[in-house]
């Protein structure tokens, strides 16, 4: 018995002392929790077509405002700070995205979610996401300056704006979503080249 106890104590004590050598996670920079916000922001865009609350033309519209957050970004970090003045200006557009994606999910107008084209639409807002996380990934790590994150949202702003052009009319058919394809891909590899080259975040 008293030595079951005593095991017992040493487990919790080594077990407590275990979790106190964890080191806390390190508090996001301005430019990480904007880019960690448009992974949110693409993130319910995706879900509400997914359940049919957002449709395929009102996803198009919600990827407009997602270029127009993704081209402040870019101007925002061109020179690779990002100033409290700029970091209000985004807040306000992605606040401004954030209602409308409200709005879309509960204006009782509801989508398809098995249909090809939503089906398209998802999997090109699927890969924003993708996309973004890896921008955001990369600034964590340090495998991107600001400089690069913000030349990367101007590659997402233009993946954004092909995905609302494809989708203006309600439908993304397949020669359309091919045009949004192409774009992903070469945002795909500006990504990688930018998380493999020799600079550095400082």
């Amino acid at each position: 018995m008293k030595t079951s106890l005593i095991a017992s104590a040493a487990l919790a004590l080594l077990t407590s002392a275990a979790f106190a050598q964890t080191p806390a996670a390190a508090p996001q920079t301005p430019a990480q929790a904007t880019v960690q916000r448009d992974v949110n922001q693409q993130q319910r865009i995706e879900n509400g077509l997914q359940s049919g609350k957002i449709t395929t033309r009102e996803a198009g519209l919600l990827e407009r405002d997602e270029a127009k957050v993704d081209k402040l970004q870019a101007k925002d970090l061109k020179d690779g700070k990002l100033t409290p003045a700029e970091r209000r200006q985004l807040r306000v557009a992605q606040n401004k995205a954030s209602r409308d994606i409200k709005t879309a999910e509960n204006n009782g107008v509801n989508g398809n979610p098995l249909s090809a084209s939503s089906q398209r639409m998802q999997a090109d807002v699927q890969r924003n996401v993708n996309q973004e996380k890896r921008v955001e990934n990369g600034l964590q790590t340090g495998a991107l300056t600001k400089h690069e994150a913000g030349r990367l949202e101007q590659g997402q702003a233009k993946v954004d704006h092909a995905e609302a052009h494809a989708a203006a009319d309600g439908h993304v058919g397949t020669a359309e979503q091919q045009r949004v394809q192409r774009a992903e891909n070469r945002q795909s590899a500006r990504i990688h080249r930018a998380k493999t080259n020799a600079a550095t975040a400082g």
